[in-house]
């Protein structure tokens, strides 16, 4: 592996060339390993099926349906690969979910007055309580203590009850829908309860019915965990709006303290950064011989950071996504790696002892071998947690600038961030109009929701979805880019105005008309439910056409782990046509993969496409989009 084998950034491949100088292990590596004969890709043929089950003490058991060898409980393939995908499901709707109880624990905690956050958008707060058929009257602390009473009754109703958030925020038409098939969602806990407890041995081994509960469970993600938290992170740390933002592993200066909040959650290092621009910090890291004190954005984390403020001299600029996590680390230039919720790795240790750098779990539900000190956030503390790990960091820098020699002279570019609903519609002077008649006319053909990952499954990280996203606005595809994606193309120069270059020539036009990228950075992949509500809208502009006949498709060329099988889930609910790569695990199934590739279509309107090679790919979703416009008479 070399080259773009490693990645499509040359930063990450030069820094790749110091990690294996200075003989750590690390993902690309071990990722070769796993393979078999010498091929990367080459695994287990069973595993990559689905077709192997180890949930019983009967097991690990293999199933093949070729000759109808089952599980010894008598499970099918189908059954095990869908039994398996729901399971994931679980760990990612748990997992997104412990993002959104935190931001209402800071929320009830802002209200009371206990920490440095604000109700910074009070028009976002009541628009969404009004949508929530919630009184907004009163004060903004009695309306957002409305919201937060009203959203925790709503996560706690039983799995039989149905949600009154969902009843409120999704599209009617996809409500009678699930309602006809029976997977209209109660309670967010009360479904993975249903859910998990449906995958026992000896419950529920039938695939059809697991995909139904899997679709169930995702739009109860998608409208109780993933809307209910953005919005509310809208309401605290402001609403996204277009700005400009440096990216690349350029932005680390080894001459300053730098700090790097990791993960999903933003709080920590919203924390940081209101401290950290205060004269007083800054002089505290000048006086152990830094140049100054900066916070980076790394990841998730970053990605919820940098769509809402705007870059400075403090709030530096963005590294990238999660692949890129060790040669961040072996940079030489990090003081401080700071790990909240998700994506922080088992290895970081070894790193932390090797690079010289403080490794802080700050999250419950992180913790590392050999890393004792922890501080885990609690929001009545924020601000002396913030202190105390700025104050880590620039203790840190003495000896981190002296023992290690820097990686210099990495690539350091401009993205423009910080894409909503809201800012389009800001951007287009209102109103949906604009783009609704660009589509209308076949200026653009239509739009992609580009939410992954990154992987190193077949091509190097982000090298497939930069690919896509390419071969996507050279046809006129508007793309809305979230998640490690997202992080991918901000760094490959696609959320760049010079970027509509690459486009068609109707959207080029259009880029040229408003004076934005081709690729729209829309968040992370916590805003997949975000852009459902934006699809909502368009099609509620369009006079209510059925979500499944809009020309838009929902992409995910490298999706990787538990929180992106949920999303491609919830997209299939939700009627769209959605591209998954790499290949899923449940090809061992082939009456599951005929019900996700072609009858789901007859059943929610959506529809799964798996495709490795790229122009194929591209060349599958422009055919539905254009099957759709010829249905809409575009």
């Amino acid at each position: 592996m070399e080259g773009e084998r490693i990645s499509y950034h040359k930063s990450v491949q030069k820094v790749y060339e110091r990690i294996k100088k200075d003989g750590m292990i690390n993902i690309w590596d071990r990722f070769e390993a796993q393979g078999f004969g010498g091929d990367p890709d080459k695994r287990c043929p069973f595993c990559l099926k689905g077709a192997r089950c180890d949930l019983c003490s009967n097991g690990p058991c293999r199933a093949d349906v070729s000759i109808d060898k089952r599980g010894v409980c008598g499970i099918t393939a189908d059954g095990m690969a869908m039994r398996m995908m729901l399971l994931r499901n679980v760990m990612g709707t748990s997992t997104y979910h412990y993002h959104t109880e935190t931001t209402l624990k800071t929320l009830k905690a802002t209200i009371e007055g206990k920490t440095p956050f604000k109700i910074s958008e009070p028009q976002k707060l009541k628009s969404f309580a009004n949508r929530l058929g919630l009184d907004t009257s009163g004060s903004d602390n009695d309306i957002a203590l409305r919201l937060y009473n009203a959203v925790k009754e709503d996560f706690n109703r039983p799995f039989d009850e149905p949600s009154k958030i969902v009843e409120a925020l999704a599209p009617k038409e996809r409500q009678e829908v699930w309602k006809k098939i029976r997977i209209y969602p109660g309670g967010l806990y009360g479904e993975m309860m249903f859910s998990t407890s449906s995958c026992l041995t000896n419950v529920d081994g039938y695939y059809a019915s697991l995909a139904l509960k899997a679709m169930r469970l995702g739009i109860a993600m998608a409208y109780q965990s993933q809307i209910v938290n953005e919005f509310i992170q809208d309401i605290l740390f402001n609403v996204p709006r277009p700005h400009k933002m440096r990216v690349n592993l350029g932005v680390l200066d080894p001459d300053y303290v730098n700090i790097i909040p990791n993960g999903h959650e933003p709080f920590l290092g919203f924390a940081m950064v209101q401290l950290a621009r205060k004269p007083e910090w800054q002089e505290k890291a000048k006086a152990v011989g830094a140049k100054g004190l900066r916070i980076i954005a790394n990841i998730e984390t970053g990605q919820e950071m940098i769509q809402r403020w705007e870059m400075d001299d403090v709030f530096y600029g963005f590294t990238g996504n999660w692949i890129m996590q060790e040669a961040v680390l072996a940079s030489g230039c990090i003081d401080a790696f700071v790990c909240d919720m998700n994506c922080s790795m088992p290895i970081d240790p070894l790193y932390a002892e090797k690079y010289k750098f403080k490794l802080i779990p700050v999250s419950e539900v992180v913790a590392f071998e050999g890393i004792d000190e922890r501080l885990d956030y609690i929001p009545e503390k924020a601000e002396e947690q913030a202190a105390t790990l700025l104050q880590m960091a620039i203790d840190n820098f003495k000896d981190r600038h002296a023992s290690i020699e820097p990686v210099i002279g990495l690539d350091m570019n401009e993205a423009v961030v910080g894409f909503s609903t809201e800012s389009i519609v800001e951007a287009l002077g209102g109103s949906l109009t604009p783009l609704l008649d660009a589509i209308k006319d076949g200026t653009i053909r239509g739009v992609a929701g580009l939410v992954s990952c990154t992987s190193l499954r077949d091509k190097g990280q982000d090298v497939h979805t930069v690919a896509v996203a390419k071969e996507l606005i050279k046809r006129d595809v508007l793309v809305l880019s979230m998640g490690c994606g997202n992080g991918g193309v901000q760094v490959a120069g696609l959320c760049s105005p010079e970027a509509k270059d690459l486009a068609g020539p109707g959207l080029k036009a259009l880029c040229e008309k408003l004076g934005t990228p081709p690729v729209l950075s829309y968040g992370t992949c916590t805003d997949t439910g975000r852009v459902a509500d934006l699809i909502a809208a368009v099609s509620d502009a369009l006079g209510g056409v059925p979500i499944p006949d809009l020309p838009v498709v929902a992409v995910a060329p490298e999706y990787m782990e538990q929180k992106a099988t949920i999303d491609a889930i919830f997209a299939l609910a939700f009627g769209l046509y959605t591209y998954v790569n790499p290949v899923p695990t449940v090809t061992g199934g082939p009456d599951l993969v005929k019900l996700l590739t072609v009858d789901c279509k007859d059943v929610t309107g959506g529809i799964l496409h798996v495709e490795t090679d790229t122009i194929q790919a591209v060349d599958a979703m422009l055919e539905h989009i254009e099957a759709n416009r010829k249905k809409l008479g575009l």
